[in-house]
């Protein structure tokens, strides 16, 4: 397993841009395989960590024509600044839910 962590300061973040995220998170699920999503804001600081079954479906969706779109508004206007990390998980501890 796979996992992409995003890391941003965020810049103006209006309608267009909640709109965006849940049409990105439900392509995400729905054409990618995405096994998994959380994001948290805090301040200016926003965190999103993804799970993925492979690094092909990790590119695959990097590459997919609307999410290209969104990242480019995201430089633009939504975002100040960004790192992404792609990371394999190697162990995973759990606790019941």
């Amino acid at each position: 397993m796979f996992a992409v962590i995003f890391r941003a300061k965020t810049g103006v973040q209006d309608h267009q841009y909640s709109e965006m995220v849940s049409v990105m998170r439900n392509l995400a699920f729905d054409k990618y395989g995405c096994l998994d999503f959380i994001a948290v804001t805090e301040g200016e600081q926003e965190i999103a960590i993804s799970y993925w079954a492979s690094e092909d479906d990790i590119q695959r969706w990097h590459k997919d024509s609307q999410h290209v779109v969104a990242q480019q508004f995201g430089r633009e206007k939504w975002y100040a600044s960004y790192t992404v990390q792609v990371v394999e998980v190697k162990r995973q501890y759990r606790f019941n839910e």
